[in-house]
């Protein structure tokens, strides 16, 4: 190691890598995983005084409420899709700690709204549509968040994207144990929530903190001040390569033109399509389909109020980030085998899988897995084959370029990713009304 670099005291950056990819994903979950409370909200009040005591779920569930999860799924990925893409041209105009500090602060902004909202009364529509409104922004903060942090860490040493990948796996995993603690405390739903919602806020406004800490670091500052000492060099040593790739292509050296999207996207394409399919196979279903199932076991009690949180929510994120970790040790099957995209192709089976469980309401499809252990079953295999499956993806599509088109194969494959997130969005719907 070069004397000259300092070393990283108490692994301060390492920490605050790890807060601000907590960061990313944390508002996103703790929206996903509040459903029970928004639904509660957009109870319609008529329907509620006219329904019968023995009216069935079916009558009581007013339309918002039936249609919030879709709803929710298709504003939080779609605006998802499109900032990852508009962050290749932010970047470029916008300065970093506005793209960082800024979003930071708006999706602070937005829980902190949240939170107050939790004790104004809003009629269901107007409730509806703000949480929407809400939901587009905070993922679209957070796709530009995303974008630039992951810039960020490209100025230090590789090892230094690992804590953002590990704050981004455990954000949904501290965001369902949060609702399990709101759910503990005894509280009424709504204050609960509040109380939800205040947590949120004071892991964001420890992100900024951290954010604002993070350039008074030395290892920090040492890798900053690098990669500001470059420019100059950097663009005689761009003219030197432009001149030697003129000379190149004037001998007729074909292997040394610049990388091409689609000659690139030729060789990852498997890669591509299957972490495609993959997320759009998860969104599909997860949590617009899997939030409405409901236990069976009868006077529930307690467990009644804990089956979504515990067995939706908690167990998915603690197993897809068990899937995502396990291929620090593990990558099989290799990246030329045919095994993985036909184990990806495999996973469609969940969609009937959950479809057959106790969702309700329920239309068309009669109940199949009335146990809420086959619900907890297919959760965990359907959470874990996620995680790792589509890590296995992502870490393999960057491998099967050459070295100098490593990058832009990294880029493809995010924005296939994004795009099955938006896919599965858009699916959830008729996902949801098949049942």
């Amino acid at each position: 190691m070069d004397p000259q670099v300092p070393k990283d005291k108490y692994n301060g950056v390492w920490l605050i890598f790890f807060m601000l990819g907590l960061g990313t994903l944390l508002p996103w979950n703790f929206f996903m995983t509040a459903t029970m409370y928004f639904t509660s909200r957009l109870a319609d009040p008529l329907t509620a005084m006219n329904a019968s005591v023995n009216a069935t779920e079916e009558e009581s569930r007013s339309v918002l409420q039936a249609k919030f999860n879709n709803v929710m799924t298709l504003c939080a990925m779609v605006p998802l899709l499109v900032f990852t893409c508009l962050n290749s041209i932010l970047h470029q105009r916008i300065p970093q700690k506005i793209r960082i500090a800024g979003s930071l602060t708006l999706i602070l902004l937005v829980f902190l709204l949240t939170a107050i909202l939790v004790k104004i009364h809003l009629e269901p529509l107007p409730f509806f549509i703000v949480t929407m409104v809400k939901i587009i922004f905070i993922n679209s903060f957070g796709a530009v968040l995303q974008g630039s942090l992951f810039g960020m860490a490209g100025l230090l040493p590789a090892s230094y994207t690992t804590p953002i990948m590990s704050g981004q796996g455990l954000a949904g995993t501290f965001a369902a144990f949060s609702m399990i603690c709101a759910i503990a405390s005894g509280s009424e739903m709504h204050d609960s929530a509040f109380g939800y919602f205040i947590t949120a806020c004071a892991v964001i406004s420890l992100a900024i903190a951290s954010y604002v800490v993070l350039p008074k670091l030395a290892f920090f500052q040492y890798y900053q001040e690098s990669q500001q000492n470059k420019p100059v060099e950097d663009e005689e040593n761009k003219m030197d390569l432009l001149k030697k790739d003129q000379r190149l292509q004037s001998a007729g050296d074909d292997d040394r033109k610049s990388p091409s999207i689609p000659a690139i996207f030729k060789k990852i394409w498997v890669m591509a399509l299957s972490v495609c399919f993959a997320f759009t196979i998860t969104i599909g279903t997860f949590p617009a389909v899997t939030v409405d199932v409901k236990s069976t076991i009868a006077d529930g009690g307690a467990w009644e109020k804990y089956f979504i949180p515990v067995s939706c929510f908690l167990f998915f994120n603690v197993f897809d980030w068990a899937g995502r970790s396990l291929t620090a040790v593990c990558m099989w099957p290799g990246k030329d085998s045919k095994l993985l995209p036909a184990l990806l192709l495999a996973r469609v089976v969940f969609v009937p899988l959950f479809m057959l469980c106790n969702v309700q309401p329920r239309y068309n499809l009669p109940v199949f897995f009335t146990h809420d252990g086959w619900f907890i079953a297919f959760m965990i295999l359907f959470a874990f084959s996620n995680g790792y499956l589509a890590s296995l993806c992502m870490c393999f599509g960057p491998k099967k370029v050459d070295p100098n088109e490593a990058e832009t194969a990294g880029a493809i494959m995010a924005f296939f990713l994004s795009l099955g997130l938006a896919l599965g969005a858009s699916l959830s719907f008729l996902f949801r009304g098949l049942v």
